[in-house]
């Protein structure tokens, strides 16, 4: 026991050695390599111990222990190789020995088989056989180990042709499960990571029994350049792969929220004009990338070096200067780039080819050169100018951009994309980097032309064929963040360079300006959807102001869609389009009549309570009962509600015969969303009571009407939805929300539910509370908005705070973006009146008061 708290001490010891010379910036390769050196020592000094070196048993180091390679935290992967049949004594010997390893505190992970069966499960398994690969005799009879060895590299076992199509089908696989520029992306295995290199590597080692990547600039598989980049982008893998194992204390290796900024500390990074995680981050974008373009070229390579037999893709030719072999476009001479033109030149011919899709792997390769050849940026030459004019006017041109973006070539283009290339922002709303968000935003720009699309977005489907120019919309897309990570406004920023290259380019004075209006402007019309009452006049008509006309109401409509749909995966849901469509309908018509006739509020009263009263007659309900009921009604509640609704909730009403409260949950969505309408005598807390049921019970709110009847009844409806942005519809979900709810509301002083916790993903973000006052279009209302940390509980906190100050709530819109909350209130005071400066300034403080607490 003893013995095995000494070696766990000395390993201690040998990681903060190891530690500190890292944090000195030794390199990473001797850590990792000396560390394994340590724990060969302790394992081969434990076995002699324990009397195992007598044994016929070989110890054998596997996987990427058996390369030499140890991280902090990593496991140690150790075959027990057998001769012969262990004696009693031995088994018991050997037990003790793995016993002792893990009381040291390695993680090991170890096997016991004879050679027979060693070489039977190796054939039977892909991550068998490749552990075996990287194997290397510990202590033990020579001989066997070189029976092991020779017999691992006899064709029957792993063909190399077989052997490749494995290791490229688990990569594949390996690929599809996660994103290369995930938030918290797995250094070892996301598309990029160190597992890519490997493949490489293990490929190499079956196909040419080469140990290290350096061989392969031997056969003339990689060339020194290309080497020096795969070992300089490993290496970078490898101190975050350390830092990460060191900060966690495990062998950890996601890039966790909560882990980045530690490690990136642990680096040497620094705050600055970006933040050291985002620094650090955009790093190992930036070499994930470079790892990916090797990892496919060289396996392309490979392919023809292992698979004799396999059938050659058919050709066709494109012109004098290029085929097509299967769906990669091929050069015909070996220098195809002499000109700097020829390179945009080949992603034109890309966009009119749809059948190609990537380039081949001799056409790549000259590619890479070029681009490192360039002095400087493509679009200083007219006549790339010109070509590139061409992409953007071409049907197909956003393919061909996107492969520009894979290879580096937009950045070669345009100084501006290459800042932006890798450049994360350390939240959880933007799910990717600002290029990769960008390349996505284009995509879906060009899946609003596919006729498969018209579902998922029916006005964008038609809008995108009605634009005079599409390639203006592409230029503002490339446009819109290429200034963030530069401090200051990134839309203004933006709207200067796009102007720039427009009159670069050659475009005429209109369409620039279009442009660099759609840049300035592309976040307008989501916040007025998502975060203003679109419900009222004004709003609609400030917004139509901005607009100007139809046209840059369309191109605006379609490039905010296509913008928030790359944001991240679970952004987009129907409540926003329906948003997004209802103000884009109601700004057209206001746009259509010029501005010139207001809208009649005592007609669209008049309307709305005729449509709801015909639905409501032809369900029976007797006209007398509806006009006593309405009666009891302000204007308001018939204005912020439509004809449905209003028919819904005063049939529920006049048959609801308790005085308990009435709970309704839509069968059918609103805008993309359940509703949920609350009618029962009014009470203190009433919003704050159920902003807290609906909080644990894990329902996202998104709208709030709040309003009182003449005798004091609340008329409160809320738009709700699942967390993953989906309609609530299941029955037995609707009946524990009504359940929850109506158990709380019936109670004087409810018993509620504790806030759940701060999830792990929030806890690295910090985001300051934000109260302010905007101009209200509405009489008699204040306007506030709120930004804060979306915090468990965070709207039944408001509803407190605004309970305490007096001020009743008349309307919320509910927006997540990511870690922060940004709300947006419509508030009276105690005599129905707009808050005064002093009731403002209380208010403000009382909330940064009780929100700052659980920040």
């Amino acid at each position: 026991m003893n013995d095995s708290l000494q070696a766990k001490s000395a390993l201690n010891a040998n990681h903060q050695s190891l530690l500190e010379r890292f944090k000195a910036k030794e390199d990473v390769c001797e850590l990792v390599s000396q560390r394994c050196q340590t724990v060969d020592t302790l394992i081969k000094d434990t076995w002699r111990q324990f009397g195992l070196e007598d044994t016929s048993a070989a110890l054998v180091a596997v996987g990427g222990y058996g390369r030499g390679e140890l991280h902090p935290q990593s496991d140690v992967d150790i075959l027990i190789l057998l001769e012969d049949e262990l004696s009693l004594d031995d088994q018991g010997k050997l037990s003790q020995f793995i016993a002792f390893l893990w009381d040291t505190g390695l993680e090991i992970g170890h096997s016991v088989r004879t050679l027979p069966e060693t070489l039977e499960q190796g054939r039977g398994d892909i991550t068998i056989a490749t552990n075996l690969f990287e194997s290397r005799l510990l202590s033990g009879p020579l001989p066997l180990y070189n029976e092991l060895y020779h017999s691992i590299r006899l064709q029957d076992f792993w063909p190399s042709n077989e052997f490749f199509i494995a290791k490229r089908a688990e990569q594949d696989a390996r690929h599809e499960k996660a994103n290369a520029f995930d938030l918290e992306p797995n250094v070892k295995s996301c598309p990029g990571g160190l597992r890519d290199i490997q493949t490489i590597t293990w490929v190499a080692i079956r196909h040419f029994d080469a140990s290290k990547l350096e061989e392969l600039v031997n056969y003339d598989f990689l060339e020194p350049d290309e080497l020096g980049e795969l070992l300089e982008c490993q290496q970078f893998l490898w101190e975050l792969r350390f830092a990460l194992h060191t900060v966690s204390g495990r062998d950890e290796n996601r890039l966790l929220f909560d882990l980045q900024p530690q490690v990136a500390q642990l680096m040497g990074y620094e705050d600055g004009t970006q933040l050291a995680v985002e620094q650090m981050m955009k790093r190992y974008y930036r070499a994930i990338r470079r790892i990916l373009e090797l990892n496919q070229m060289l396996l392309q390579l490979f392919k023809r070096a292992t698979l004799e037999h396999f059938t050659p893709l058919e050709i066709f030719k494109v012109n004098e200067n290029y085929q097509r072999r299967g769906q990669f476009i091929e050069a015909l001479n070996d220098n195809p780039f002499e000109k700097p033109a020829e390179i945009l030149h080949l992603f034109l011919l890309v966009a009119k080819n749809s059948n190609i899709k990537r380039i081949y792997w001799t056409t790549l390769r000259a590619l890479r050169r070029a681009r490192r050849a360039q002095k400087q940026p493509l679009m200083e030459h007219e006549e790339c100018r010109q070509l590139f004019r061409e992409i953007l006017r071409h049907p197909r041109g956003i393919a061909s951009l996107s492969l520009m973006h894979k290879h580096g070539i937009l950045s070669s283009y345009l100084p501006a994309w290459r800042k932006i290339e890798g450049q994360m922002q350390f939240d959880l709303f933007h799910a990717y980097t600002v290029d990769e968000h960008t390349h996505r935003l284009l995509q879906n720009i060009d899946k609003f032309s596919q006729p498969e699309q018209k579902e998922e977005f029916p006005l964008g489907s038609i809008l995108i064929n009605q634009l005079p120019k599409k390639g203006l919309l592409v230029l503002a897309a490339i446009f819109h963040d290429i200034a963030k990570g530069r401090g200051g406004d990134h839309s203004k920023l933006g709207a200067v360079d796009a102007l720039e290259f427009c009159r670069a380019h050659g475009l005429n004075d209109h369409d620039g300006r279009l442009v660099s209006w759609l840049v300035e402007n592309h976040l307008v019309m989501s916040v007025t959807a998502q975060r203003r009452d679109i419900s009222d006049p004004d709003v609609v008509a400030k917004f139509a102001t901005q607009v100007r006309d139809a046209v840059h109401l369309s191109y605006l409509y379609c490039l905010t869609v296509a913008d928030i749909c790359a944001t991240n995966e679970k952004t987009w849901n129907n409540w926003k389009g329906a948003l997004l469509r209802d103000l884009y309908f109601s700004t057209q018509r206001v746009l259509a009549r010029g501005q010139e006739k207001p809208v009649d509020i005592r007609a669209r009263l008049r309307e709305y309570q005729a449509k709801a009263k015909k639905e409501l007659l032809r369900r029976g309900i007797k006209e007398k009962d509806i006009d006593t009921l309405w009666l009891r009604f302000k204007a308001d509640y018939f204005l912020r509600h439509q004809p449905s609704q209003i028919a819904w909730h005063a049939e529920a009403i006049i048959k609801h015969k308790s005085d308990e409260p009435l709970i309704l949950i839509s069968k059918h969505t609103v805008r993309g969303g359940t509703e949920l309408f609350v009618y029962g005598i009014d009470r203190p807390k009433l919003f704050a009571t159920v902003m807290t049921i609906l909080d644990n019970k894990n329902v996202n709110v998104h709208d709030a009407n709040i309003l009182i009847s003449k005798d004091n009844y609340a008329l409160d409806t809320f738009v709700i939805m699942e967390q993953d942005g989906t309609p609530i519809t299941q029955l037995s979900r609707i009946q524990s929300i009504k359940k929850a709810l109506a158990k709380a509301l019936a109670s004087d002083s409810p018993k509620l539910p504790r806030f759940k916790k701060l999830p792990r993903k929030m806890k690295p973000f910090k985001v300051s509370t934000q109260v302010s006052f905007l101009p209200s279009s509405r009489h008699g209302t204040s306007t506030m908005e709120l930004i804060s940390l979306d915090s468990p509980g965070l709207l039944s906190k408001v509803g407190d705070v605004l309970y305490r100050c007096e001020v009743s709530l008349v309307a919320a819109k509910i927006t997540t973006i990511g870690e922060r909350a940004e709300d947006f209130f419509m508030l009276r005071n105690a005599y129905g009146m707009a808050l005064d400066d002093e009731q403002k300034h209380q208010l403000k403080l009382a909330l940064i008061s009780a929100l700052s607490q659980s920040e």
